[in-house]
């Protein structure tokens, strides 16, 4: 059945205005935006950009403080620098920026540009043996694979395994030894330089006790690094089975100070003792650096003891309660003076 015209026209015309209407009712709508979960009308006051909730924003970590303001143990050390690493706070100094020789903790550096170069499974010929000093019996054309001779630089701190690692560099020791002094440079080390990889005295090889704080904080995240400078004693043997090395730590604390996990011993003529150590303990974590001493596990021992006894780790709000004013002066007031 065929609709009238007129009736047809009519329905068109219903279908317009409807359209009409719910276009307009749109405009308003965009106009006047209902404050719903979608739109929110923004006050330019305000601004877009609203702060972020203090429950998300992580605590800082809590704090040495020496509330009990004993002062350091007496030190034939020269240069000394005590780190706490989580916190970044400074629990003593002396003669920090003071250059001295670096002896074997030049073995630090070794291994830092070492281990960017070499896998743990790569098979390092000995080329030529460095036998001065102390070293762990390698001979010349044996083969070993680069963790063993690591082990050997960083336990047994021997010459012969940090030369054969040297050695094996890209263009050789000379190359090995710009590397170290560029990765020097990189970590903003300016006093620090190196003229061979074992340590031996040069008045061009040098360190200070701030600077090997740093290059042992950043070997000690290299958890290659870290696990070996934790062993005691080790053997190693080259890629044949036929030779057999023992490799013993230098450091005496090592096993007898609890918490002592590391790091590395030192010693010249010129450079005196030598101690890096890192102390784990209470669930604090303390880089102690000692130059040219005349005791250095005696007196790291005694720094140990003092630090524990005399320091007090608190959160920012124990230092500096939300209603009194404060800074980080404020807290280092409670410090023994660097």
């Amino acid at each position: 059945m065929t609709k009238h015209p007129a009736i047809q026209g009519h329905s068109f015309r219903k279908i317009g205005e409807k359209i009409v209407w719910f276009l307009l009712f749109t405009i308003v709508l965009s106009l006047f935006p209902y404050p719903n979960r979608y739109f929110r009308a923004v006050n330019k006051t305000e601004g877009i950009f609203q702060p972020l909730s203090t429950d998300i924003v992580p605590s800082p970590p809590p704090y040495p403080v020496n509330t009990n303001h004993i002062p350091p143990p007496l030190l034939t050390s020269e240069g000394v620098y005590i780190k706490d690493i989580d916190s970044g706070a400074i629990l003593y100094t002396k003669n920090e920026t003071v250059r001295f020789p670096s002896a074997s903790t030049t073995k630090i550096m070794t291994a830092l540009v070492a281990l960017e170069e070499f896998k743990p499974d790569d098979v390092l010929t000995v080329k030529f043996v460095e036998k001065e000093g102390r070293t762990m019996g390698l001979t010349e054309g044996e083969k070993m694979i680069f963790e063993y001779l690591l082990d050997g630089a960083l336990i047994h701190s021997a010459n012969d395994a940090a030369y054969a690692i040297a050695q094996n560099y890209p263009q050789g020791v000379e190359a090995f030894v710009e590397a170290m002094n560029k990765k020097s440079k990189d970590l903003g080390l300016s006093d620090t330089h190196f003229t061979n990889p074992i340590g031996f005295d040069h008045p061009e090889n040098y360190t200070t006790a701030k600077d090997l704080t740093i290059q042992a904080e950043v070997a000690l995240a290299n958890t290659t690094f870290a696990k070996t400078v934790g062993i005691r004693s080790i053997t190693v043997a080259d890629t044949s089975y036929s030779r057999f090395h023992t490799l013993t730590n230098v450091n005496e604390l090592l096993g007898k100070i609890p918490g002592v996990s590391g790091v590395k011993t030192g010693f010249t003529q010129n450079g005196g003792e030598i101690l890096v150590s890192e102390v784990r303990k209470n669930g604090r974590n303390v880089l102690i650096v000692l130059l040219r001493s005349q005791d250095r596990f005696g007196e790291t021992e005694k720094l140990i003891q003092w630090i524990f006894d005399s320091f007090t780790w608190k959160t920012i709000d124990e230092i500096i309660p939300a209603n009194q004013e404060g800074s980080l002066e404020d807290m280092q007031q409670n410090y023994y003076p660097l």
